[in-house]
């Protein structure tokens, strides 16, 4: 997934997709706010969850500081467990509800029912 750009993530929840993992080596000092609001806003936007994914720890020769910081959002923006650590490598394992995405795509019908022609643009080959 192309974090900074939501045409990418709305097409995916278009096409049915329903955890949409975004692999991530950012550093400290970069993005660390956007990523915060990203992740919660993709899954509402997808109507999805989006698994956040970011290494943690330096790189030579840059000495880059990678913020970790790993985390899943539900298609509410509410977190699903905690973020993980900004400091330590950890496995995040997380065990959503496999009904609420479709339960949210029922519910606020945003896929269901767009503008006429909303689409086309965004899902053209």
């Amino acid at each position: 997934m192309t974090r900074h750009f939501p045409e990418d993530r709305r097409a995916m929840g278009l096409a049915g997709a329903e955890t949409v993992f975004d692999p991530s080596a950012t550093s400290r000092g970069l993005s660390g706010h956007l990523w915060r609001l990203e992740q919660p806003a993709a899954a509402v936007t997808g109507e999805y969850f989006a698994g956040a994914i970011n290494r943690v720890g330096g790189e030579e020769p840059d000495d880059d500081d990678f913020y970790g910081t790993s985390h899943f959002a539900g298609p509410e923006a509410r977190s699903v467990g905690e973020v993980a650590s900004d400091k330590e490598t950890e496995p995040v394992v997380r065990d959503p509800d496999p009904a609420e995405p479709r339960e949210v795509r029922d519910r606020r019908r945003f896929h269901r029912d767009p503008a006429p022609g909303a689409r086309t643009p965004l899902t053209a080959p």
